[in-house]
């Protein structure tokens, strides 16, 4: 697999733009500090404050726990406790002992996803990079639910969702679990070195991506059935859900997009036959995004979904959208070397760094109306490190190995 040298006046190439980036990541971090409850992470508000009765939720604590080890990884002092506390609440309070999984918040009730599972993989792979003296158990735990429960051979993909004892299953596949489970089995295969995961993965984006994507114009198709046929109008009356919402959703194809190319990069570096399709979709998912989401209503920015049509649903713009947009822009740059993506990721940043990035308040706004003004109708406060963390530590980082792995790699380097 080639890989073109960027050209020299690429912003990835300048190490002002650089210091940028690894500044803006260290402004993150004390906000989010701000998270830390007695059995995990809650979620934060505009302030960075904890609302009254805060609790810990499994997206925020896997989310942070993850986040934070990335920053011990970088020798960011004062974060290999944070991780050690969203280990112990991963391994106790979020933790079903009686039937195994974790449960979605602290209150212990409700079912459990596939979505969230594959956010404690990932944060179970990322502390082990980290060396946290818990990790290695959690991720057998992980695996362990993933395997037993989630993990269709049949299908060659996960299964949504179940009720707490495992009885009673959802008859729904969703694009959007599938996609984060790409993103957990890259780092599972980098921790653990068994090529199941990246095959696996594969299977994955070959059927959500290589088989209805691609014949749809490289638009995400988010929702089906359990057997895995297309639900286009699924959640029509819920059309701003934040993690359903109806439509495409042009967020997830800059995700996919980047996460076909870290896997064609995982495949190549374990000796395993990357097929062409990764690269060719993952530009066709890029172009796709962007033809169709940026200005999508006359105004700058991505709006959150589209319709069948191609017309603006929700048109706020999200702080996760325009940073998997970038992330994506970086990926494509460094894979192809081709100007059009350092174009659009400067454009990107540029916006970003106009409109979410809030150097008054703290961390980023989540969420901004079709005028550029903040908004919370879809998500309120500023509850997610995640993305934004991400979209600052990967765009100098190679491809393969994982984000958690490459930082490491990257600071043995130096």
């Amino acid at each position: 697999m080639s890989r073109p040298a960027l050209n020299p006046d690429s912003w990835l190439r300048r190490p002002a733009h650089l210091s940028w980036l690894a500044d803006e990541g260290l402004r993150l971090l004390p906000f989010a500090r701000g998270a830390k409850v007695a059995q995990g992470f809650a979620a934060l508000d505009a302030q960075g404050r904890l609302p009254d009765g805060a609790i810990a939720e499994l997206i925020h604590t896997t989310r942070m726990t993850h986040c934070f080890a990335l920053a011990h990884i970088q020798g960011i002092a004062g974060h290999g406790g944070l991780v050690d506390h969203g280990l112990a609440a991963l391994r106790g309070a979020l933790w079903d002992e009686e039937h195994g999984g974790w449960f979605a918040d602290a209150t212990r009730s409700g079912g459990k996803s596939a979505y969230l599972h594959a956010f404690v993989a990932l944060a179970a792979s990322s502390a082990r990079v980290a060396g946290r003296p818990d990790a290695q158990a959690l991720l057998d735990d992980a695996i362990g639910v993933i395997e037993r429960h989630f993990w269709s051979e049949e299908e060659g993909a996960l299964r949504e969702s179940f009720n707490r004892d495992w009885r009673d299953e959802e008859a729904y596949r969703g694009a959007n679990s599938n996609m984060h489970g790409v993103e957990a089995f890259l780092a599972l295969a980098d921790v653990t070195g068994n090529v199941l995961w990246l095959q696996r993965a594969l299977r994955i984006a070959e059927r959500l991506i290589h088989r209805h994507a691609a014949a749809c114009g490289h638009v995400v198709i988010e929702h089906f059935d359990a057997h895995w046929q297309a639900q286009p109008e699924y959640n029509a009356d819920r059309r701003a859900d934040p993690f359903r919402p109806y439509g495409s959703t042009p967020g997830h194809a800059f995700e996919w997009a980047r996460l076909l190319l870290h896997l064609e990069a995982a495949l190549t570096q374990a000796g395993l036959a990357a097929p062409d399709w990764l690269l060719v979709d993952a530009k066709g998912l890029f172009a796709s995004a962007c033809r169709h989401a940026w200005q999508a209503d006359g105004a700058p920015g991505l709006v959150y979904s589209l319709d069948w049509n191609q017309q603006p649903v929700v048109r706020a713009r999200l702080h996760w959208v325009h940073a998997e947009a970038v992330a994506a822009a970086a990926a494509l740059l460094q894979r192809s070397g081709e100007a059009i993506y350092e174009q659009w990721y400067r454009q990107f940043w540029d916006f970003t760094a106009t409109h979410f990035i809030d150097l008054n308040g703290g961390s980023w706004h989540h969420e901004i109306d079709e005028n550029n003004r903040p908004a919370a109708r879809i998500w309120a406060g500023k509850p997610d490190l995640y993305h934004a963390y991400q979209a600052l530590l990967l765009p100098p980082l190679a491809l393969a190995p994982s984000l958690a792995t490459a930082l490491a790699a990257d600071v043995t380097r130096r």
